[in-house]
């Protein structure tokens, strides 16, 4: 029996009525930008300045994530504009539905979430089915966390510093390679520290990603000495989309694992 789509709430809980499987969609959210564009290109037709994969990806720019051109996208016209709880506002998300455009809102916190919440999208919401490389990332995400037990820290950004911290998609990640991330244990989930209460949890390693803040060898390694660091991509960390199966065994070699 067919699902009925007119019926159907986000992961937030939200009704979002459709009278059909959308055919143009605006995404907001560049994991989910990926995950269009690889599975069904024929239907994004618009994404943010900050969606920068697939490579060449060439459809119309809509601006940021935190500050969507909302005008731009009411004049691609799309049946559906999905986004993300942790990437974008509340407030853009009402002012399009208040605009008579649906809008289907995610919430990621952790790998098994990312499934859930993308076989859904495709399979249920677009009628596309489960990806391929959607089956793939579950069987490689459900191997089980090899042996070791480090514990890292994980900054995001710097002046001020920010962490990884609680419920958190990159947490779960974290986990799932055998690591123990210092900052679990608080309410935030990306905390503010102090270099010295960062040094002060006693890490084994600080892994420093090159997204959001753009970490290199020159620029975040010399803030904690006599600790090892490793530079690891931020996409393998943070995106779930079809870079997802192949993060793992990135971020296990990044690691010497």
């Amino acid at each position: 029996m067919a699902t009925d789509i007119s019926a159907l709430q986000d992961d937030l809980g939200t009704p979002v009525e459709l009278p059909g499987p959308p055919r143009r969609v605006v995404s907001l959210v560049p994991s989910l930008t990926e995950a269009l564009a690889v599975t069904v290109p024929d239907r994004l037709v618009g994404a943010t300045d900050w969606c920068t994969h697939p490579a060449g990806l060439d459809v119309p720019r809509v601006r940021g994530t935190k500050n969507p051109d909302r005008a731009a996208i009411e004049a691609l016209a799309p049946d559906l504009v999905v986004a993300n709880r942790e990437e974008n506002r509340r407030l853009d998300v009402d002012r399009l539905r208040a605009a008579g455009i649906p809008v289907w809102v995610t919430v990621i916190e952790s790998v098994d979430e990312a499934l859930a919440s993308l076989r859904r999208l495709f399979g249920t919401v677009l009628g596309a089915g489960e990806p391929g490389w959607l089956a793939e990332a579950a069987d490689v995400w459900s191997e089980p966390p090899p042996a070791g037990g480090l514990r890292v820290a994980v900054p995001i950004w710097r002046d001020p510093w920010m962490v990884v911290g609680a419920r958190t998609f990159t947490g779960d990640v974290l986990a799932r390679l055998g690591l123990v991330n210092v900052f679990a244990a608080g309410d935030d989930r990306y905390p503010r520290v102090e270099l010295a209460a960062l040094a002060a949890a006693v890490p084994d390693l600080v892994l420093l990603p090159d997204e959001p803040y753009p970490f290199t060898a020159d620029d975040g390694p010399e803030a904690f000495p006599g600790v090892p660091t490793a530079l690891v991509s931020g996409r393998d960390l943070t995106w779930y989309g079809p870079s997802l199966a192949p993060a793992r065994r990135r971020l296990l070699d990044a690691l010497g694992a």
